[in-house]
């Protein structure tokens, strides 16, 4: 690999990911760059004289595609819920799972016991697996504090976690994600004692990059969440959503409304809410990971969401409960096998869809001006990423071109 600024790939299949034919395959593919961004891309033919000069590293014919994203974790967590999982094997459903208080209340208790110590050292095995994947950027959730300190607690290991690995982190804030016990039944008193005014101070701190909520029966109402996006439009933060998961309040709609870089999950979705995200421009955010764990039979409205471009992405949801899963190698086989995407839809998804979905431009394709995060695979077509199962063929990844 490069040992200067400035450097020239050759002899790669670079998966641009533009538009034009599929993949935006070039087969005989040269990508200089410079610093930290592309600055030529095409084929060897076209290479300019003067680029042929400066250092080179032949490929041999290996894939290059954008490094991956995944644009929605829930990474940063105390404990694990290995029980929950017998019981919903035993027959509980998610929704009695959570009623009697496990769930994400469950996890609550185990990130409030925990130091920020340990829940950066158990998240950074986790983000390991993913850059060992060729991940180069991932979303990271607040979420299982639900107090004023403990969601601070969990945005400042996010934030850590860029600083102790090359990664990219782009940080929601969840505090609209499940009533704690300590407010049972208040589910207004809490958005405006604890989820609101913990939110003005992660922004004052610099802690938050967006806001998101949890639209369900069991989380909050549509009116609630829209409290919690009214403040974050005050204070100039983008807004997404877990919506229409376990059944349709009309999270969708409400997203899209509020112009929402994505809504996800969105099994129970329908036509006029997958219109509505057309046109606000919300991405879909496809997990795959929970639909399998949770053994869900409804799918997401993916004809429908193709049929109006609706852009649609793919995350591990990366949790301790509903998607143990921190494989996005994984999360693309399983979005073709259970959900009927195309590998071409599927490797979209961890990359231009996922960009779009965290509101970022500067990544997600291969393109001049972009950055030089790449993913160099040991493979001869881009469809082999999605068709092999636990197989990670990654040979290296280039964070900024290093």
């Amino acid at each position: 690999m490069p040992t200067t600024n400035s450097w020239l790939l050759t002899g790669a299949r670079l998966a641009t990911m533009q538009t034009g034919n599929a993949y935006g395959l070039i087969d005989k593919g040269c990508l200089a760059v410079d610093n930290n961004q592309i600055t030529w891309i095409g084929d060897s033919s076209d290479l300019p004289a003067h680029l042929a000069e400066r250092e080179t590293i032949d490929l041999e014919g290996r894939l290059v595609t954008p490094a991956l994203i995944d644009c929605h974790t829930h990474i940063v967590f105390g404990g694990n819920r290995a029980r929950e999982f017998e019981m919903r094997l035993e027959g509980a459903s998610y929704e009695e799972v959570a009623r009697a208080g496990g769930g994400i209340v469950s996890t609550v208790t185990a990130t409030r016991a925990a130091t920020e110590q340990s829940l950066l050292a158990d998240a950074l095995n986790r983000v390991d697996r993913l850059i060992g994947e060729g991940v180069s950027t991932i979303e990271i959730k607040s979420g299982y504090g639900l107090d004023h300190e403990t969601e601070l607690n969990m945005l400042r290991v996010a934030r850590a976690i860029a600083d102790a690995r090359p990664i990219r982190v782009k940080t929601s804030f969840l505090g609209a994600h499940a009533v704690p016990a300590e407010f049972a039944g208040q589910a207004d008193a809490y958005i405006d004692d604890v989820c609101i005014p913990t939110l003005e101070t992660a922004h004052r701190e610099g802690l938050v990059d967006a806001v998101d909520g949890f639209c369900e029966g069991i989380a909050f109402a549509p009116a609630q969440i829209e409290r919690v996006f009214v403040k974050a439009k005050e204070l100039g933060l983008p807004v997404k959503l877990h919506a229409e998961q376990l059944s349709n309040l009309g999270g969708t709609r409400l997203a899209a409304r509020h112009d929402a870089l994505s809504a996800d999950h969105i099994e129970y979705a329908n036509e006029d809410d997958v219109a509505a995200m057309a046109q606000s421009g919300t991405t879909a955010v496809l997990l795959p990971g929970a639909f399998y764990t949770l053994r869900e039979t409804q799918l997401p409205p993916l004809e429908a969401l193709r049929q109006q471009g609706v852009g649609i992405a793919l995350a591990t949801d990366c949790n301790p409960g509903s998607s143990p899963l921190s494989s996005l190698l994984l999360t693309m086989n399983m979005a073709c096998t259970l959900f009927r995407m195309t590998p071409e839809e599927a490797l979209r998804g961890v990359t231009v869809h996922a960009a779009r979905a965290l509101g970022l431009q500067d990544c997600g394709i291969l393109a001049e001006g972009k950055r030089a995060d790449l993913a160099v695979w040991d493979v001869e077509h881009p469809a082999e990423l999605a068709y092999r199962i636990g197989f990670n063929p990654l040979y290296q990844r280039l964070f900024g071109g290093v």
